[in-house]
């Protein structure tokens, strides 16, 4: 009913109700007429309610269903629904469903399996999906039909999908129900086709363009190449797909760099090349490059390039005389050798640098190639040349280098490089024969090799080191032992002095090993190097003799060093010794020192001089100097030219090794018949105090000459031979010893506190627990505790694992006897 025709209702009502009410409050004789009034007024609403409702402005319909209306509007939907029930009974389906399946006779859906019985991949895709819905998964399949129901219907393609209801009233009360949605995507497939229809036809236009395409990924990986490039190039259609190309492998001389870090400075602009293209069989193919890349800056992304074979252009005699001019300066100006060849090798034309490459005379004027590779006498370079030449003839692209070395002593290295020309710009130039200077490449590979090798038989040395000072401190120990039970005149005497002496010998060879590999025990201290040469003077007087004239000379004010004393004076002495050998008759050693400004440092950075403020330290002497040969190898440990038996081959390998582990350098020099000049530069220490300076320039004080005392020693060491002969030997002074075998058992022995121990005398490297580490624990309980740490050599973690402001004591191994028991008495009574 409509809104006007409600209100005319209750127009209705409420007037019949009011002459109703008016009725019964009149007398019977006054109402007759109100009520024919009344019946008056009613009858033409009436009449005007009628025809109304003939007019169409009032209208009396049914109620719709809210179901009627979801039907309704499913069948409008151009994609088919159909719920299925337990079984696969249809439920409920719309129109579109409906006129794609067909109807049986009873006018419902046909069932599935026989709408698409008919089409065997229909089938298949149907029975997938039928499995899916029995598990409770959501399936879509595509498949093309045909006409099944005899309609004269086009084939299309269907997309039909299954997947549960999951309401949770129909999963309770009616499970298994299924929604299954069916489209035609027929338009959609015919849209793809034309699409990849026209795809493929702009592919084959690309195939067939005169010019050379090819995309490559951000590394230079090849995606994609055409026909023609294929082609050039000699490969097979199928390239990219059959292997991995790179454009490295198609350009020569790098050309993934190339054309990523044109396209870099391009900034997102196209870039153009003249480069050279690698066949299939070598050759080479000059061409012009036009790239682009789908990014910018530091990223291009893909790399897009049209191709094209360059040809000698046909210009103007003004262009041509331009670019001749360009060429020229560029090809003399090059800081690296450049010249042209024949095809037999003949030299046509070079620039100055590749004059300056062969300074002698007969190899400045040679006119080939393999004549002057002769003039080397290098009989693999010159079959290298021979081939490259005849490769280079026909025309395949040969950029490996080729390394010869000439000069006097092969002193100098040079690398070839061979390219081909595919137009010379001369008549016969058949090559390009690029030649860099690689002499101070080759030393620094060299160098790199020696330290290598130095730096691994120093691993080695010191580790072997460091088990020879544990068997060395016990023999030399014992040896002290027996000795205070023997007298002089003992005949056993003299056999304990030599076994002594002889262990004390090889503590020499040991501190010689540790000093080469760095990593023997330095304490260094304030020095100043004047002061250290004059101290030195008397003793290198006596050790050179009489027929060696020694001069030592230093200059005003020099700068101070941090160093170990003892170590330097050993670097000056043997530095001495090996001068005394190599002047025999006699001659003149000169020991000078001078300061090194920053400034004039900067001249050493070639030899790797970290720039800064040195002391220098100069041992020149007039003997009869090394050849390079000997140069080559002189800090190489065991390595001597003395005679068997008369030195050890340690003396420069000690020198190398304490200066590098003082943070310096050292340098030689040496002429056949002039002499040698070692300088060494040790880094300048400035004080942080007036009493770092006078605490350098204190006299050390002398060890105490009674060794005995008293007091209660843990003796913490994992060896049982130094051990038992530290323990015998501190007894002996008469202190308390109590010993343990690693850190872990002396915390053990502190933590039970039956006895104080005065002072711990520990081995730094040792199973479970190292020194250090049981240094820290101690110190937890007793910040007081004395400590005196005994090594071979210190370890990474005793250098760094301890608090720089800790305190403690240390002593070498070997050592002796006295020197123990000194320094116990030493720090007992500090």
């Amino acid at each position: 009913m409509s809104p006007a025709a409600g209100i005319m209702l209750a127009m209705v009502v409420i007037l019949s109700g009011a002459g109703f009410a008016a009725l019964s409050m009149l007398a019977a004789r006054a109402a007759q007429p109100v009520v024919l009034a009344l019946l008056a007024f009613l009858a033409m609403i009436g009449t005007f309610f009628l025809l109304a409702l003939a007019a169409g402005h009032v209208r009396i319909r049914e109620r719709v269903t809210r179901s009627e209306i979801a039907e309704a509007a499913l069948d409008d939907l151009d994609q088919g629904f159909l719920v299925t029930g337990p079984g696969g009974k249809p439920l409920s389906s719309n129109a579109f469903f409906r006129d794609i399946v067909g109807l049986d006779e009873n006018g419902e859906p046909r069932p599935l399996e026989d709408a698409f019985a008919g089409e065997p991949h229909a089938a298949e895709c149907l029975f997938r999906l039928m499995r899916a819905g029995e598990r409770g998964e959501a399936r879509t399949e595509e498949f093309r039909l045909r006409d099944m129901d005899g309609r004269g219907r086009p084939a299309r393609w269907l997309r039909l999908s299954v997947r549960p209801v999951t309401g949770r009233a129909l999963a309770t009360e009616t499970p298994g129900v299924l929604l299954w949605q069916i489209a035609d995507i027929t338009q959609d497939r015919a849209r793809e086709a034309e699409a990849i229809r026209g795809l493929e036809a702009a592919l084959a236009n690309y195939e067939r363009l005169p010019l050379g395409l090819v995309v490559a990924s951000a590394d230079g990986r090849v995606t994609a190449i055409n026909a023609t490039l294929a082609a050039w190039l000699g490969l097979d259609a199928n390239a990219v797909q059959n292997r991995t190309l790179h454009l490295d492998d198609l350009i020569v001389g790098g050309g993934a760099a190339l054309l990523r870090s044109s396209l870099v400075r391009a900034k997102g602009q196209p870039v153009r090349l003249e480069v050279d293209l690698v066949r299939e069989d070598g050759g080479g193919l000059p061409v012009d490059i036009m790239a682009g890349a789908v990014g910018e800056g530091s990223d291009p992304g893909e790399i897009t390039a049209i191709i094209q074979v360059r040809t000698r252009a046909a210009g103007s005699p003004e262009e041509s005389a331009a670019a001749e001019a360009r060429y020229s300066r560029m090809f003399q100006a090059s800081p690296f050798g450049i010249a042209t060849l024949g095809e037999d090798g003949s030299i046509l034309s070079t620039n100055a640098a590749f004059a300056r490459m062969f300074p002698e005379p007969d190899q400045v004027g040679a006119s080939n190639l393999l004549a002057l590779i002769a003039s080397t006498k290098d009989a693999e370079a010159e079959r290298a040349v021979t081939a490259a030449i005849a490769e280079a003839r026909a025309g395949r692209v040969r950029l490996a280098p080729i390394e010869i070395s000439f000069g006097a002593n092969k002193e100098f290295t040079r690398r070839l490089y061979i390219s081909p020309i595919a137009q010379g710009i001369r008549q016969g130039e058949a090559a390009i024969l690029y030649v860099v200077d690689a002499t101070e490449q080759k030393a620094l590979e060299l160098k790199y090799a020696q330290s290598t090798k130095m730096e691994a038989v120093g691993k080695l040395a010191g580790g072997i080191a460091h088990d020879f000072n544990n068997v060395l401190t016990a023999i030399i120990g014992f040896s002290d032992l027996l000795l205070q039970t023997h007298r002089p005149t003992d005949a056993a005497h003299a056999d304990i002095m030599n076994i002594k002496k002889e262990a004390n010998r090889a503590a020499g060879l040991v501190r010689q090993l540790l000093a080469f590999s760095r990593r023997q025990t330095l304490q260094p201290q304030l020095l100043d190097l004047g002061e250290v040469l004059t101290d030195l003077s008397v003793m290198l007087n006596r050790l050179l003799g009489e027929k060696v004239d020694l001069k030592i000379i230093t200059g005003r004010d020099l700068w101070f060093v941090k160093a170990d004393r003892s170590n330097i004076e050993q670097v000056i002495t043997n530095l001495a010794v090996n001068a005394k050998d190599a002047m025999p008759d006699g001659g003149r050693l000169m020991v000078r020192a001078r300061n090194v400004s920053e400034r004039d440092s900067l001249r050493l950075r070639s030899q790797s001089v970290t720039p800064g403020e040195y002391v220098c330290i100069e041992v020149e002497d007039t003997g009869t100097g090394m050849t390079p040969e000997v140069m080559a190898k002189i800090f190489e440990p065991f390595f001597s030219t003395k005679e068997v038996g008369k030195g050890t081959g340690l003396g420069l390998s000690t020198v190398y090794g304490i200066v590098k582990q003082t943070g310096g350098y050292v340098f030689p020099e040496s002429t056949p018949g002039k002499g040698t000049t070692f300088r060494i530069f040790l880094p300048r220490h400035i004080p942080e105090s007036g009493d770092e300076i006078q605490a350098a320039r204190e006299p050390k004080k002398e060890p105490p000459r009674d060794l005995t005392g008293t007091g209660r020693v843990l003796l913490v060491e994992d060896e049982d031979s130094v051990r038992a002969f530290a323990t015998r030997a501190l007894k002996r002074q008469g202190y308390e010893v109590v010993e343990a075998t690693s850190g872990a058992e002396a915390l053990e022995i502190v933590a039970r506190g039956n006895d104080r121990i005065d002072i711990v005398v520990s081995d730094v490297v040792m199973p479970e627990m190292d020194g250090p580490t049981m240094m820290r624990e101690l110190r937890k309980a007793r910040p007081d505790l004395k400590v005196i740490f005994v090594s071979g050599y210190p370890d990474d973690r005793f250098k760094t694992g301890l608090d720089p402001d800790a305190h403690f004591a240390f002593l070498a191994k070997p050592f002796t006897l006295p020197q123990l028991a000194a320094k116990v008495k030493e720090e007992l009574g500090r």
